[in-house]
């Protein structure tokens, strides 16, 4: 009986380890993940699928078609309109709290010219005495990171080791005594932020360094190689404001010597309506347009590429800061994936509509463009219009042509077609500082309120400097499927 016993148990406790699952054996890391991703809002999932890249037509430009070619293209969720100038101003806030709520913390240092702020001692009081009763620093992440601070480049400056409480709103209405005595750098009297002060700080790594042969990784010893280096740029503000960058090359010993740390002015250049049309009164344009609340529904523009770029930085990461997760990152469709989305699941699709020409059955415009010399309200619009005023193509999104002509993240250049991959296909040049011009060309897409119907076609290309902005180029995101 003993022995029944004794052999029972040990078969018992089997049993119940077994249950969470096989002991020994190759299971994973964790409990299999259940994971779906949820639809991330105003976006339109683009499910992935295969179709001719290029134009359907003769070129006006070069009068040959651009070698057309079959690719694939992976899934992934899209804006379903432009970035319009209500969603752009999120950005422009967030960056103008964000640098209040630094000067709050730090106390004034200049002025942004390069002069210290009068009162300064008194300044540094007040604000110590706002910032601690209004409680801007989440004293529980402070300096959390600062074990894992990096070696400062010459001429660089790096991110502040402290985690601002963006749930404590800044005190702009404040009437505490100690608000009058707040003398911000940056800021005009009325409390109003200079536009060209509203910089933002963001790195990322190069990747087109770490991909180069000589560079290669040896995984097995897990070093770089002797004589790796990356090409990087490096950013700074001067004592009178201005931000300086420069190019330069450092050993590549570790990942981090991948990054490239950036400062940019985010504000759209509003001066673009009267200084890319010259002889014409679009002073109510300058004025309004990306200030006034009846334009909030309009299309951003006046947006260099850069400026996107750095807009779709800060998009992944208020994402990823609120719901405390990672995601892949919000960033310019490519090339393909914008063609293709515009296409709609029609592979040979001349307009994103699907049909051949330009007007419905009833002789309606299908987009906002230039129908005539001289005669832009044809198609009910003068200039912009508000995002969706037209019916979306067949994947739910708007204004792929027509509009605003929208930036891409692929660099630009006549013979991609015959020598890109054919499956994600896409050219991609990150241009640095010390980079010639023909190098900086990102390629545009879908035609604008000022432009022809030959540009409104899915497959034509055009091009912009990544560092011009102009009244007729907005842009949209993207965002990598989780998945197949």
């Amino acid at each position: 009986m003993k022995r029944t016993k004794i052999f029972f148990l040990p078969a018992l406790l089997a049993v119940i380890t077994a249950c969470g699952g096989p002991k020994g054996e190759l299971v994973g890391v964790g409990k299999p993940s259940n994971f779906q991703e949820t639809n991330p809002y105003g976006m339109v999932f683009i499910k992935k699928g295969s179709f001719m890249m290029g134009e359907n037509s003769q070129s006006a430009i070069f009068g040959q078609p651009d070698n057309p070619f079959m690719t694939t293209v992976n899934a992934f969720w899209m804006d379903e309109t432009e970035i319009t100038n209500n969603e752009y101003k999120q950005f422009v806030i967030w960056v103008r709290d964000s640098i209040a709520y630094t000067h709050l913390i730090l106390g004034p240092q200049t002025n942004g010219e390069g002069e210290e702020d009068e009162d300064m001692e008194e300044g540094m009081d007040n604000n110590a005495a706002l910032r601690n009763k209004f409680a801007i620093i989440d004293r529980s992440a402070q300096n959390r990171n600062n074990e894992d601070e990096e070696e400062e480049e010459e001429g660089e400056e790096q991110p502040l080791q402290f985690r601002i409480n963006w749930k404590q709103k800044i005190p702009w209405g404040s009437k505490d005594e100690t608000r009058g005595g707040w003398r911000a750098p940056r800021f005009y009297s009325d409390g109003t932020l200079k536009t060209s002060g509203l910089h933002y700080r963001y790195s990322w790594r190069n990747y087109d360094q770490a991909k180069l042969l000589k560079n290669k990784c040896n995984v097995a010893k897990g070093q770089y190689p002797k004589g790796a280096e990356a090409r990087v740029d490096t950013f700074w503000v001067a004592e009178n404001g201005e931000i300086k960058d420069s190019t330069i090359v450092r050993p590549l010993r570790e990942p981090k010597d991948l990054l490239t740390h950036k400062i940019i002015s985010i504000y759209p250049d509003t001066m673009i309506w009267i200084r890319d049309f010259q002889f014409a009164y679009n002073d109510p344009m300058m004025q309004g347009y990306f200030n006034f609340p009846g334009y909030s529904d309009y299309p951003v523009v006046g947006i260099t590429w850069e400026q996107a770029h750095a807009f779709c930085h800060w998009r992944t990461k208020y994402y990823r800061d609120y719901y405390g997760f990672e995601s892949h990152d919000y960033r310019l469709p490519t090339e393909a994936e914008w063609e293709y989305a515009a296409r709609g699941g029609r592979k040979m699709a001349m307009y994103p509509w699907g049909g051949n020409y330009a007007r419905d059955a009833n002789g309606c415009f299908l987009a906002n463009f230039k129908p005539y010399r001289g005669a832009y309200n044809d198609d009910t619009g003068t200039m912009t219009m508000r995002v969706a005023q037209f019916r979306p193509n067949d994947f739910g999104l708007f204004d792929m042509a027509g509009n605003v002509a929208e930036w891409t993240s692929s660099a630009f250049n006549p013979s991609t077609n015959t020598y890109v991959n054919d499956i994600n296909s896409n050219f991609e040049y990150m241009a640095r500082k010390d980079d010639p011009d023909i190098l900086k060309c990102k390629v545009v897409k879908g035609g604008s309120w000022k432009d022809i119907y030959y540009y409104l076609q899915c497959g034509v290309r055009t091009y912009e400097y990544q560092y011009e902005s102009r009244a007729y180029i907005g842009f949209r995101c993207v965002r990598s499927f989780v998945g197949d």
